[in-house]
């Protein structure tokens, strides 16, 4: 038996042969009603994934991460704090390639959410700074280091436990690609200094960086959410960009906004570390010391196989 339906098409009272039934809805301009019938359509066969190129900037930040692990993190070092950033995960990569034997007695503190989670997906022991106040040594990335080795840290909003980490630490070295390396701050990394602040107080705080030599500092606003970034502490983060002149003292502009009511912590780090390893694009890395010597590893010298397990 067959009539219309309210749209005028042709419905039958007695069960289709498929699954389910026929739609009693017109389709919608360039749809069909093939995946509703008792065939499903064909499956194209999985392509092979082809494995992407490791660039030559991860490369550079690879054998950074290596070198500067082989050379401070030694088998007697039982506390070891892991930083934050986009070098960090091959920090950890030859942490672990030390093996077992090595690392079942360390205990690994993290600078926050990342470096808590590739130490727990490499099932390294997690710790905590409450824990251990005193730390062996410390490595982590930044997001600029000048000449003399002081860094601006805070692109992650990572910098308050960042430093807590490297003051904390008997050694605090640096990890980064060929970018990252400049004569002074602020000449690569333009964005500005990272400065947390509480919630509460940024709008004064915005305020008097702009008197003190930022007229272009701004809140982080988030990019996935609406309104401002949330340190993993609860704060506020912002980005104030100042002259090349002031950039040049990073200690005295360090004093002055760390001054400011407000501010929990800054995104200069001064008179820290005690090396700093830059991955270069032909293979090589280079060494920068805390007294100014530096030190080249050619391409040849450069670690390019991980340790072993044994």
């Amino acid at each position: 038996m067959r009539c219309l339906d309210s749209f005028g098409l042709h419905t039958s009272s007695t069960p289709t042969d498929g699954v389910y039934p026929q739609p009693l809805r017109p389709t919608l301009a360039g749809q069909t009603s093939q995946f509703i019938t008792s065939t499903p359509p064909p499956v194209a066969a999985p392509q092979p994934k082809v494995p992407s190129p490791v660039t030559v900037v991860e490369q550079a930040k690879r054998l950074a991460a290596w070198t500067a692990v082989d050379r401070h993190v030694h088998p007697e070092h039982k506390v070891i704090g892991i930083g934050s950033g986009s070098t960090v995960p091959y920090v950890v990569e030859r942490i672990v390639a030390q093996g077992k034997a090595v690392n079942k007695d360390r205990v690994f503190i993290p600078t926050g959410f990342q470096s808590k989670e590739l130490i727990v997906n490499a099932k390294l022991l997690l710790g905590d700074v409450d824990q251990y106040p005193m730390l062996d040594v410390t490595i982590d990335g930044a997001d600029e280091v000048d000449r003399d080795l002081n860094a601006i840290k805070g692109g992650g909003a990572c910098h308050l436990r960042e430093k807590v980490l490297a003051e904390a630490a008997d050694t605090f070295v640096i990890v980064a690609d060929y970018r990252k390396n400049s004569e002074v701050l602020g000449t690569n990394w333009t964005k500005g200094v990272p400065i947390e602040v509480a919630p509460f107080a940024y709008a004064k705080v915005l305020q008097n960086l702009h008197l003190i030599g930022s007229p272009k500092a701004t809140l982080r606003m988030a990019t996935a959410k609406a309104g401002p970034v949330v340190s993993d502490n609860g704060n506020f983060v912002i980005d104030a960009p100042f002259p090349e002149d002031m950039m040049r003292d990073p200690y005295t502009l360090l004093t002055r906004i760390k001054m400011l009511t407000g501010v929990v912590e800054v995104g200069l780090f001064c008179h820290m570390a005690k090396a700093a390893y830059f991955g270069n694009q032909d293979g090589s890395v280079l060494i920068k010391w805390h007294d100014g010597r530096t030190e080249h590893v050619d391409s040849a010298n450069s670690p390019a196989l991980p340790l072993t397990d044994e």
